[in-house]
């Protein structure tokens, strides 16, 4: 394989050869393993006349586990359709966009990472902490960049509120609401066979659909360290898992929070994520502002609170603008896009990005103790994961790297 430009060649190597003529500086070539809708609509995005990625991220293959659809998914992106040794194979192919079912992506991932590929895997890392673990340890033995889809990182509105938090305008954060209350068709969990079950979806609306909430939630009030958790399943037939969700949740800092995931609320609502502070407070509904108020110097709010009044979310309207094309599957382009450019940056600087591995395997140990928690009646501490080094975290090495609207995986 030829190494791209930016983290080190793979251990025991010299160096980086020189660029290829005719291929641009820090340009990295990705192949596709996964020609179902998300693979589908990644693939439309590297192939779309978009100025923001061209020179930096061109798709090479795609490769799925059923000839037909894969050969259909090439000729409609107009690039090879491979198997998936051959595409691990291929001197043009330096990342893999990894988009099967999830409980599959630790096995493939490690055949990728092997091979000497980057790997960018669509949510979650894995359906365990302890597969997502193994995950992280194998990129860093071969010395690769390791990443995980959370794109919703990348909304303007999420980035603004992550800031505003950062910089303590919402003073202490005291709660947190994640409401993710989705609808499902019946014919939806029986279109595949690996939807609706534990050993290959991992769990149901809480870790297919509400994964990237739990993502926002770390992200914004920091990581939870104990759940306690109720589930169901109400609206749908045949499910090993669950089609409602609710924990209780307890943040590190001492933060309270509220979860509800489900795909039972018909017709399905929009997604909202709440962070409340002593000082301010911030909402974002379907990736957009919809209430923001921080308090400014020595203002007091009434006795009895504003009652949703003094939104100022208008005042950063101008922030708020993006590219609004969606694909035919309903998805945004925009942070997708801007996710796969953190991520080629990430290579080619062999710098952490913006979420990295260990954050996937976080979400995946709240899921996972809202499983236990809910199995069990009891409240559960969260899997903190094994102590972080530098190899974990992407420094030194460029391994570790991992960056998650709404939409569940849907794969060949």
């Amino acid at each position: 394989m030829e190494p791209v430009e930016g983290p080190p060649a793979r251990p025991g190597t010299s160096g980086k050869p020189p660029e290829k003529p005719g291929r641009p500086r820090g340009e990295l070539r990705f192949g596709i393993v996964g020609c179902g809708s998300i693979g589908g609509f990644l693939g439309r995005l590297l192939t779309r006349d978009d100025p923001e990625l061209r020179g930096r991220a061109r798709l090479t293959a795609v490769a799925g586990r059923d000839p037909a659809r894969t050969r259909e998914l090439a000729a409609e992106l107009n690039r090879d359709a491979v198997g998936v040794p051959e595409l691990l194979a291929r001197p043009d192919v330096d990342a893999v966009l990894l988009c099967t079912p999830s409980g599959t992506h630790a096995d493939l991932g490690t055949a990728v990472l092997r091979a000497g590929k980057h790997l960018l895997v669509e949510k979650p890392l894995e359906v365990t902490p302890a597969a997502a673990a193994r995950l992280i340890s194998v990129a860093r033995r071969e010395g690769r960049t390791l990443g995980v889809v959370s794109q919703r990182r990348f909304d303007p509105a999420v980035r603004l509120a992550r800031t505003a938090i950062e910089a303590g305008e919402l003073g202490r954060v005291t709660s947190v609401l994640v409401e993710l209350p989705w609808w499902r068709e019946q014919s939806y969990y029986d279109s595949g066979g690996w939807r609706g079950t534990r050993a290959l979806d991992g769990g149901g609306a809480l870790m297919n659909q509400a994964v990237h909430a739990v993502d926002l939630a770390q992200w914004l009030a920091g990581p939870v360290v104990e759940v306690a958790a109720h589930t169901a399943v109400l609206a749908h037939d045949g499910l090993a898992v669950e089609d409602v969700a609710t924990a209780s949740l307890r943040f590190r800092d001492g933060a309270l929070g509220a979860l509800l995931a489900t795909t039972a609320a018909y017709p399905g609502r929009t997604a909202r994520i709440s962070v409340h502070g002593d000082r301010g407070s911030v909402v974002v509904d379907n990736d957009e502002l919809a209430y923001f108020h921080a308090a400014r110097e020595g203002e007091r709010a009434p006795a009895y609170g504003a009652f949703g009044a003094a939104n100022q979310a208008a005042e950063h309207a101008p922030s708020q603008k993006r590219d609004g094309s969606r694909d035919r599957i309903g998805l945004l382009y925009q942070p997708h896009r801007d996710q796969v450019l953190d991520f080629v940056d990430t290579v080619r600087e062999g710098r952490a990005p913006l979420v990295d591995a260990e954050a996937g395997r976080r979400a995946v140990a709240v899921v996972t103790a809202v499983y236990t928690s809910a199995a069990t009646g009891r409240p559960v501490r969260v899997d903190s994961g094994p102590p972080r080094t530098g190899a974990d975290t992407g420094t030194g090495t460029g391994n570790g790297p991992c960056t998650g609207t709404h939409h569940e995986e849907d794969t060949s």
